[in-house]
Parts: C-alpha cells; structure tokens; sequence
C-alpha cells in the first residue's frame, strides 16, 4: 500500500501565488524594517525586508513598461549570489520578474556558450540577466537563441563602459507607474520556474514549476523545519541568522534560502562564493546559527583545520541537502565540534523538498534523510513497478502538490516519468523504517551528482563520441570520498590502431574540460575498455560498470 507523511497535513491555498504567499501576509510576524539580506563580505550592504519589496516591484513595472512584458514569458538569469549597495541582485530581479508574471528559468554562472544557448533556446527566454563578468559568454549565447542587446541586461555594481546593455537599474517605470498592476496568476496552472534537470535519463529538461508548487513546498518546509526558528527571540532577540551559501541559480537555494528567510522572517548573510574561511569567519561575527549546505561543506567542518580558529557556538544545526550525506562525516561534525547535521532529501522535481529530518531526531536516526514532507504520498515499486515488501528496498514513486506538472515541451518524456496512476518516479532506491525514516541507499537514474549539481551522462558521452580516436563510451558517476561527492567517469572504446595510454586518457580529460563548465569536467578520470556493455536493445547498462567499481573498491579495501 502507498505511504503518507507522517506529519499532519497542512491547508495549502490553491489561490496563492508564490509573491502573494511571501510578501502580502496578513499581519506579518516580525518587523518588516528589520535587515533581511546582509552580504556576508561587506555588512554595511544590507536590505531590509520592506526595501526589497519596493525594489522588486520596480524592477517588475520596469519589465511592463519598457519590455511591454506578458505573463508566462521566461526571463533568463545567469548571474551568481550577491547583493550590493544598490541592489539585492539576484533575489529582486528574481521576486520583480514573479511579480510580472515572468516565467524565471536561473542558469549555472559556470555554463559555456554552447550551455547557456541550449537553455536559452529550449526555454525560449525573452530576456536574460546577468553580471558584467559573464556578460561576454550571455551575449554570444543569446544572439544564437536570437535574445537582441536591448534585452540583456546587467546587475551588480559594474555597468556596460560601451553603453550597448542596460544595467537593470534602468529598468524602470519612470511615468504613471501605477497604472500598472502585478500580474493575475492562476497558481495551479502558471508557471513560475523553468529550472533545467535530467530527470531521470538523457539530456537536460525544463522542470515546470508551478506556483502552487513553489507555495506548497514553502509551506511544507516551514511547518516541518520552521518550527525550530524564530525571526525575533534567539540571540538578543534578534532571531535566528542563517549563512546563504546556497546559489539562487538552484531551486534548493531559492525555495530553502530565499523564499524561507523572507516568509519567515529570519536575516539571511549572502555569500557569492563559498570559501570556507570567510564562512567561518562570518559564522564568528555575525553570530550565525544556522545554514543549508551541501555535503563537501559538511566535509570541511569535519576536516579542515581552519576551523579550529574560530568561534562556531552559535551554530545550532546545519542542513544538508542536494547529494547524499554519509553517517560518518554527521559524526565527524559532531565529534569535533557538537553541532547537529541533518539531511533531506529533493529533487528539481519537487520543488524541491521531499523529506527532511528535524532537529531533534537528527541523532536519533542518523543516515536517514528524513520524514516525508506534509500532504505528501509515495511507495516503493520493484523494476516491474510492483510495491516491495516492508523492509524492502524499491524505487521512491511520489505525489504531493510540490511535484512539478511536467517536462516543458516534452510531453513523451513526461509520460515516462510518471506511472499509471500519478506518481513521480523518482529513479532513487530507498528504504523507509517502522517509524517513517526514509534512506536513500542507492541511485537508479543515470544523473551525477557533483557537489549538488547536475551532470548528464549523455551530455558528456555526446562530447566523448566527437573525439575522433573514440568509438564508444559510457559516463557515470563514482564516489570520490576526499571530497565527499561523485564524480564523473568515462569508460571509452578507442578506434582499432590508438594505443590505450595515460596521456591518452589525459588528451580525452582536457578535450572535454575545455568544452564543459567546471562541475562537468572527468574528475573521476578516463578508463579504457574494450565494449561497453549494453542491453539486446542497445542501451547501455551502467549498473554493470557502477558495479565493476564497487568490486574493485573492495577487493582494494582487502588489500589494505
């Protein structure tokens, strides 16, 4: 029989948009003229809650007037985290264009041309944002998506020396802006992500993100982890601090960062990129305690010296999401410095929040990701899509109303993801215990996962295939445990004549480096094979590969 949350089900509107949800409510719990954004780096930038309402709603009759825009139009961002004295960046582009009734489809800083143009184009982006030191790649991206200058636009405190592209401060409805109104939305059919996933096989795939979506997981997220924090006690009565290491190109960043912290109140301090001393540090004087974080920033705390300089006792529990989180490196943490590390478990998919552990049974049940969230549904199917046993591991089938609609413009690949009878398949194997305790103890789907981000196999084999002394290949993802996530590798069938060597392997290495952002480089490396196995039908098994590194795994481990 399918499962419940255990949790009790919460009233979820169906009539409230995403903006509505977080910046009209009804006798709002704290003090609106309170900071709410802080850069992390520089404290004397800051926002306040009631200032980047203001901003967001400017940017967005700015959007209406100058672009004449229409709801359900994708506006693009390819910018990193950061706010500065003029401008929150990323979150009041981001709030404005819902408020527009934009469709906002966030893109990975680190993409290559070829990259962003493939998102640009399948999405069919009207506009993109983006900051002064990616502006080369985001032009010559958007006019092959035929995106024209007057539509690229900067954020960040560095404008255009040319003059060619507006700074988004310019956009801006100088003349009777009133006559302009936020954008009707009908929250069960609108849009309001188009955020780029695998799924669960082949290249990337616009995730259709509804607002009820996005509210539901909001809510859900802040009845099970919400509860624990406050936006006025804790220290000094300044409510609870939270380090926003979490990019908003991501939807863990933007429904567990963003949305979280404006809904309920607490000061988010925004870090562009992680490093881990400045987080230490910002940790230290800012008396921070809380974070989302993913599980190579578990490491560090585990591991890494520099920690041992600073002042971390206000940090009361940290969150790790977007990759499986081991029990040893939670013990690590909490061996060396006492604080708690809870996981969850998500996909773009579900907007993205699926299970969470809460703070007072991280312990208890440790290696778990969690409880299923409120109002939600799943069971777990065999190969044959049959519900296993109590006990039994299967595949996490899902419902809820935070399980997006489905693949933009693919309507094929949607069909494959559901079943039958309305359940998302998730591609992730899991185990749930008599208490309601789900473990995700292995991956079905061919998505690599490194550092949180998504890296597509086909995508990568396609590149492969173009190397000239390469015949056949297969990509997946292998444990690199010194840096506590997955990493690519390529199994490759060289052409009769090529010698299988290390500087071949090396040649193959910087030939895909080159065409890749960072996260997708092979740094799992190159193995040369004679075939790669394959199905009677031609698909290619990498379960047998993923099982030929765990026996070499093993037999390496004996050896020691």
């Amino acid at each position: 029989m399918p499962f419940n949350s255990p949790f009790k089900d919460l009233d979820i509107p169906i009539n409230i948009d995403v903006w509505s949800l977080v910046f009209d409510q009804q006798n709002v719990p704290f003090p609106t003229s309170r900071r709410a954004m802080t850069c992390a780096e520089n404290t004397t930038l800051s926002h306040t809650w009631d200032h980047i309402k203001a901003a967001s709603v400017d940017f967005g009759k700015g959007m209406k007037d100058i672009w004449r825009w229409r709801k359900g139009e994708v506006l693009a961002l390819y910018t990193p985290n950061s706010i500065d004295l003029a401008t929150a960046k990323t979150p009041i582009v981001t709030l404005g264009a819902i408020w527009a009734g934009a469709v906002v489809s966030p893109a990975n800083p680190l993409y290559n041309v070829e990259e962003l143009t493939f998102q640009l184009k399948d999405s069919g982006a009207k506009a993109i944002i983006t900051q002064a030191p990616f502006l080369k790649t985001a032009v010559e991206a958007a006019k092959n998506a035929g995106i024209p200058n007057d539509r690229i636009v900067l954020v960040g405190q560095h404008s255009d020396p040319s003059g060619t592209f507006k700074h988004f401060r310019s956009i801006r409805c100088v003349d009777f802006p009133t006559r302009f109104r936020k954008a009707k939305i009908n929250p069960e059919k609108d849009l309001v992500f188009l955020v780029y996933s695998s799924g669960t096989t082949g290249l990337p795939k616009g995730v259709c993100l509804t607002h009820l979506n996005v509210v539901s997981n909001i809510l859900q997220m802040a009845d099970v982890d919400g509860r624990y924090w406050s936006a006025t006690g804790g220290l000094d009565g300044e409510g609870d601090k939270f380090l926003g290491v979490l990019p908003f190109f991501h939807i863990y960043g933007l429904t567990c960062a963003l949305f979280m912290c404006l809904y309920l109140g607490w000061e988010m301090f925004v870090v562009e990129r992680f490093e881990l001393e400045k987080a230490l540090q910002t940790i230290q004087d800012q008396r921070i305690t809380a974070f989302y974080v993913s599980p190579p920033i578990v490491l560090a705390f585990g591991k890494s010296p520099l920690v041992d300089k600073y002042d971390l006792s206000t940090l009361k529990v940290m969150h790790s999401g977007a990759a499986p989180l081991t029990s040893e490196l939670t013990e690590a943490v909490w061996q060396r410095l006492k604080i708690p590390v809870k996981q969850g478990y998500g996909l773009s998919e579900s907007s993205p929040v699926v299970t969470c552990q809460t703070v007072d049974e991280w312990a208890k049940f440790m290696g778990s990701c969690g409880k299923m969230m409120p109002n939600m549904e799943a069971k777990l199917v065999d190969e044959e899509g049959r519900e296993v046993a109590d006990g039994e591991v299967g595949e996490l089938w899902i419902k809820g109303p935070n399980v997006f609609k489905g693949y933009y413009k693919s309507p094929d690949r949607t069909k494959e993801a559901f079943s039958e009878d309305g359940y998302f398949k998730t591609g992730d194997m899991f185990h749930i215990d008599k208490y309601g305790n789900m473990y995700c103890v292995d991956r079905l789907k061919e998505l690599i996962k490194y550092k949180g981000f998504p890296v597509p196999p086909a995508e990568l084999e396609g590149l492969i295939l173009g190397h000239s002394d390469v015949t056949d290949v297969c990509v997946i993802g292998v444990d690199d445990r010194s840096q506590a996530t997955e990493v690519p590798r390529a199994y490759v069938v060289l052409r009769p004549g090529i010698e299988a060597s290390d500087s071949k392997a090396q040649e193959i290495m910087e030939y895909v480096a080159k065409q890749v952002a960072p996260h997708k480089k092979l740094r799992g490396g190159v193995r040369f094979v004679a075939e790669v196995p394959k199905s009677p039908s031609g698909k290619i098994l990498r379960r047998m590969l993923r099982d030929k590194v765990k026996q070499e795994e093993r037999a390496a481990g004996s050896k020691l």
